[in-house]
């Protein structure tokens, strides 16, 4: 296979894995939330706010908020960031109008709170998944992305802001304190969803193994795991002796046959591990960070 051919089929398991996302995100929010008359953060909160206050179909107006929110925000957020979202918008705005009519009640009648939940887990798994594979959703992220280029509020104050304002602006219409209190629940539920469904794919562990038998190890380790090991030069200060320290970074799935692989060749070899959030390079996560041009430039006229 190609690299170019390899590209083609990564970039279309992206897309069927963003589908899955924003059908999961659709799927919570129209048979759990909407139903129940509550009102969530972002675009999909404020077009179901407008719903309820004006009977307007909530996919259409999903849809048309965030193409104004992408025309004005157009120079602030890039081409590609405008072209993930008309993709994930339009995606999302077909399944939630196909599942809104089929879902006149609620799932499960008469427990708010646990459809809250539900519908919180739901719809934080499928933005997770949505965002680990590249796509967007929108919303106020939009606003969000305009405010952090143009002062110094952060992009996630910002978002909470935003959304906060939105759920308790339910009360003009429903003057009820317990659909603030729901939509908030949500708020937290989803966002810690959707934050363990992101961290969980980029979790990795680090090792680090003081052994006399280091050689063996790393060699067994870059035979048998495939990973790559780094040899630092160390001290043990109670003994004065100059030893070796075999590092050793991999995904959390496969930290059990890394100590397997040192067990199995010295016993008395000394291990830490620890959790590592974000390891980006070869073998790992591509770093996806924004290069100015400015910097670009000034790259390109001093060569190393």
């Amino acid at each position: 296979m190609t690299e170019k051919t390899r590209k083609y089929v990564k970039q279309a398991q992206d897309f069927v894995m963003i589908t899955i996302g924003l059908f999961c995100y659709a799927f919570g929010f129209t048979a759990f939330i909407l139903p129940e008359e509550i009102v969530i953060g972002s675009v999909t909160g404020l077009s179901s706010l407008i719903h309820f206050w004006t009977g307007a179909n909530v996919a259409v107006t999903y849809y048309v908020i965030n193409i104004i929110l992408l025309a004005i925000a157009f120079r602030s957020v890039g081409k590609q960031f405008v072209f993930l979202t008309i993709l994930g918008a339009t995606i999302a705005t077909i399944f939630i109008g196909i599942l809104q009519p089929l879902f006149p009640t609620p799932i499960i009648a008469q427990q708010t709170f646990m459809n809250v939940i539900l519908g919180a887990v739901l719809c934080g798994l499928g933005l997770g998944t949505v965002f680990i594979h590249g796509g967007s959703t929108g919303g106020t992220d939009i606003i969000a992305a305009m405010v952090a280029k143009y002062s110094t509020i952060s992009f996630g104050r910002t978002m909470m802001y935003c959304d906060v304002l939105i759920i308790c602006s339910s009360w003009l219409l429903f003057h009820s304190i317990d659909k603030i209190v729901y939509g908030l629940i949500f708020m937290v539920i989803y966002s810690v969803t959707a934050d363990r469904v992101i961290n969980n794919t980029r979790q990795s562990v680090q090792f680090l193994i003081i052994s006399k038998k280091w050689q063996e190890i790393a060699d067994n380790i870059i035979a048998v795991a495939h990973r790559g090991c780094t040899i630092l030069d160390g001290k043990g200060w109670y003994t004065k002796d100059a030893v070796k320290i075999v590092l050793v970074m991999c995904r959390k799935h496969e930290s059990v046959n890394i100590f397997r692989i040192i067990k199995e060749t010295d016993r008395e070899a000394i291990i830490t591990q620890s959790n590592v959030n974000g390891v980006y390079g070869f073998g790992f996560d591509e770093l996806k960070v924004r290069v100015h041009n400015k910097k670009k430039k000034n790259d390109d006229s001093n060569p190393a």
